[in-house]
């Protein structure tokens, strides 16, 4: 959910030139600390990421692949130390616009203050850090640990409790010490609380001293780097095995958590780390991607460790078995289909808050927003176009006929808001949207089609205009802050946490992140337990007896572990084929433990696919994805909800290039096929892929609430995309078609390089070799095939594939902007059942 505006559009390098200093400047900021803060990091204030000031401006070195959207501040967020973006897309101290660039690689950024006014630019790394201190040692450089290499750990991924890992790093001769420290971690809220502590240490032994390590460890240039992903590892044609030492030990991870661990090395006298390496993961505080480790002088402070992360589940922890097979279709149900005019919202009659609310004569209008001269007043969220749950019902079979079976719905319960995250009441539905029956009704009809039906709502907040709040006195008279006034009396009070002592209204209740239309919900009130979940008559009981098939829920991190502990119980025991999904941004291990959530919606897989179908390095993204194989048990990662537009973020198409004044047909047509591009993968990738109404037929759209666009029906004056519907059935008809493509186990990718993806999906007998090219060109690669896969016999999935099989290689012609899908079957199983 985000509710609120983000300004303008997107920056590019180079805001401005600034004038060359001749004589070094003192600080204009003193010893303020200045940060990078944005998506690489989720907004935190990162020593990683903190400025240096050297002469005449701040310096920081980046490495970093992909549009990035942030603002510059200290740690505390003041004003007067914030740079951002302002209603001009200028840049200016204090303004509270995002700043968006796009990295590529190793870069400087470079902040210069310029008679007060901050000049920002972006450009080749040029920067000397005077305090980093570089490894030279070859003992030290030669240090290799891979998460993903059984060579080196084994078994591979997250493991249930009580499951013995072991552990080898390898080096050149000359350690004299190594240790594994093993630490527990604590993540609490959005990743505002993020501390390890230590649980143990243990000396690893050296198993062959000064013998040869085998092929298993190679030796390169910089130092030497394990190859391979989660089944071994080889040298490469540029490394040489070289004798080596084994450090090696066993642990075993009796609770369920997630946990850190690195190793400490000794050698020569000096202490070094071989911990985590320093790829950013989207929307994540912690560095590191896992895979391949780096090594670095032991730091002074502890946090300044990167760990390599590991995440131990529940060994009952079941996910529904529906779920690897869902293609979801997501809808906004007042922008999707209008199917009964006389519910519709009456403007003078029907209230937001103390005022009304505005109604849409068009269609295929745009949303409004205020202050843009749109027509629109001055509130926002009030501006309705007659989206209901008739509408969905009209449009059951185009839903199906397109090939989704799961609609995913935000929210539909009783709210003053177009987006109804400010809930009034949860047994009702909002009266613009239908009734009770209406949405019985739209889940029995869609259980007719094969199709299931996931609500959406917050238990973490409700609105100031409800029933159990009622701050405008639209409600009775039984709410906790009536008509804008503590009433202790209410049998709501204890649900807020209210303070009839401050003189300020808006300051007499706790807002969610300081937004008043939303006071945030006691959860530790057992009423409101009770209420919600814990009840036989509770919210999420009624919906599910009414028809839902389980629930999304909304700013997940904001709601204590322990909540939603008790809520997984509750849902599980009512309904244990309940799919439960949480909204999350980051790296979401710790709700994967078996006690909370079964999947999330999936935005480090939105973010890494549109930036690589955008043309970004698929070597540098690609650990993004690596890293949930990794961290997520396996039958989460087969149930997460991947998307690639959503109500809270702008559409795909628009990331693509195609904005709203846009009009070059190169650049729409472009942007089209990358979006083809995007969904090819998508379908083709285990998990859930999720389908944001619209997107097959190329409603495009910016920041919200464009994204919020109506579906263009043709009936209605639309103009919706024949050609691109026809691919979106086409993927998702493939997708569905074969279960290897939904159910295949799936590796390390058999070849990457900064263009194509290619990778191997087996499930029983069904083989399928899928691949990508995000280069405007064709591109021709040769991809290594193992020896008992060389006899399967292969047919093109998509019709158009370009590949030949010779001496144990598949060289495989992409399209530009495209890929192939290879369909095989096991050549074993078929040698079997001929005998």
């Amino acid at each position: 959910m985000k509710f609120w505006m983000t300004l303008g559009l997107a920056l590019v390098a180079g805001f401005a030139q600034a004038a060359p200093q001749s004589v070094c400047q003192p600080s204009p900021f003193a010893d303020t600390a200045f940060f990078l803060r944005g998506t690489m990091n989720n907004w935190a204030a990162q020593e990683d990421f903190a400025f240096q000031y050297s002469c005449d401006a701040y310096y920081l070195n980046v490495k970093l692949d992909a549009d990035h959207d942030f603002k510059i501040g200290d740690a505390a967020w003041r004003d007067a130390t914030t740079v951002g973006k302002n209603s001009r897309s200028e840049l200016e101290t204090g303004a509270k616009g995002n700043l968006r660039l796009r990295f590529a690689g190793e870069q400087t950024l470079k902040l210069v203050f310029a008679s007060g006014k901050p000049v920002l630019t972006l450009g080749p790394k040029t920067f000397i850090d005077p305090n980093a201190r570089v490894v030279t040692d070859p003992v030290a450089l030669s240090l290799q640990f891979d998460t993903r290499a059984l060579a080196h750990k084994k078994p591979f991924g997250a493991v249930v409790a009580g499951t013995p890992i072991e552990f080898s790093v390898s080096a050149l001769p000359g350690v004299s010490k190594a240790t594994m420290v093993v630490e527990k971690r604590r993540m609490e809220g959005n990743q505002e609380v993020l501390e390890y502590t230590e649980i143990d240490r243990i000396s690893l032994v050296n198993r062959n001293p000064g013998s040869l390590g085998g092929s298993a460890f190679c030796a390169g240039q910089g130092g030497a780097r394990a190859v391979g992903g989660g089944h071994g590892a080889e040298c490469t044609a540029t490394q040489t095995p070289s004798p080596r030492e084994i450090w090696t030990s066993s642990y075993k991870f009796d609770s369920v958590s997630v946990y850190g661990y690195w190793f400490e090395v000794e050698i020569g006298g000096v202490t070094y780390v071989m911990h985590n390496n320093r790829d950013p993961v989207f929307w994540t505080r912690e560095k590191g991607s896992g895979g391949a480790g780096a090594v670095d002088f032991k730091p002074t402070a502890s946090r300044a460790i990167r760990r390599f992360r590991q995440t131990v589940f529940d060994a009952s922890f079941k996910v529904p078995d529906w779920a690897p097979d869902v293609v979801y279709y997501y809808i906004f149900p007042e922008r999707f289909r209008n199917g009964n005019p006389a519910n519709d919202p009456v403007p003078g009659t029907a209230k937001y808050h103390d005022h009304t609310v505005e109604l849409h004569a068009n269609w295929n209008d745009k949303p409004w927003v205020p202050g843009t001269r749109d027509g629109s007043d001055a509130h926002f969220n009030n501006d309705f176009f007659g989206g209901d749950l008739e509408g969905i019902i009209q449009k059951l079979d185009y839903i199906r006929d397109l090939g989704a079976n799961t609609i995913y719905m935000t929210p539909v319960f009783k709210a003053a808001s177009n987006h109804k995250y400010d809930t009034a009441d949860y047994k009702q539905i909002d009266p613009g949207f239908g009734t009770n029956a209406d949405f019985t009704r739209l889940t029995a009809e869609a259980a007719k089609r094969g199709i299931r039906v996931i609500p959406d709502t917050s238990l973490n907040h409700t609105g100031n205009d409800s029933v159990y709040f009622n701050r405008f006195g639209n409600h009775g008279s039984a709410g906790a802050f009536q008509g804008g006034k503590v009433n202790p009396q209410s049998p709501y009070a204890d649900w807020y946490t209210l303070d009839p002592s401050q003189s300020d209204p808006a300051k007499q209740y706790k807002g969610w992140s300081d937004v008043t239309d939303l006071p945030e919900l006691n959860k530790a009130s057992k009423g409101w337990r009770n209420y919600a979940f814990a009840a036989d008559d509770s919210v999420m009981k009624t919906w599910l007896d009414r028809g839902a098939a389980g629930w999304r829920m909304d700013v997940a991190p904001w709601v204590p572990d322990d909540f939603w502990r008790a809520w997984r119980s509750a849902i599980k025991q009512h309904r244990p084929d309940a799919l439960t999904v949480a909204e999350t941004w980051f790296d979401a291990s710790k709700y994967f433990l078996g006690d909370m959530f079964d999947s999330t919606m999936n935005y480090i897989f939105r973010n890494t696919v549109l930036e690589y179908a955008a043309g970004g390095r698929a070597r540098s993204l690609y650990p993004n994805i690596e890293l949930m194989r990794e961290a997520y048990p396996p039958q989460v990662f087969y149930a997460l909800m991947n998307l690639l537009s959503s109500h809270d973020q702008a559409r795909a198409l628009h990331q693509f290039g195609w904005h709203a004044d846009t009009t070059d047909p190169k650049a729409i047509a472009e942007a089209r096929q990358r979006l083809k591009l995007a969904v090819l993968f998508q379908m083709t990738f285990p998990g859930a892929p999720t389908v944001y109404y619209g997107d097959e037929v190329a409603v495009t759209g910016g920041d919200d609430p464009y994204n919020r666009a109506t579906y263009p029906w043709a009936g209605q004056g639309g103009k919706p995309d024949a050609d691109m519907l026809t691919t979106f059935k086409q993927l998702i008809g493939l997708r569905n078609q074969h279960a290897v493509l939904r159910r295949g186990t799936i590796d390390a990718p058999l070849y990457l390089d900064d263009h194509t993806i290619v990778l191997l999906r087996r499930h029983g007998q069904q083989l399928a070799i899928t691949a990508t090219n995000n280069s405007p060109v064709e591109q021709t690669v040769a991809v290594k095939i193992a020896v008992d896969l060389q006899g399967a016999r292969w047919t093109d999935g998509l019709g158009a594939a370009k590949f030949s099989f010779s001496n144990g290689e598949l060289t495989l012609t992409l399209p530009a902007l495209f890929g192939a899908v290879l369909l095989g079957s096991d050549p074993q199983a078929q040698t079997v059942g001929t005998q």
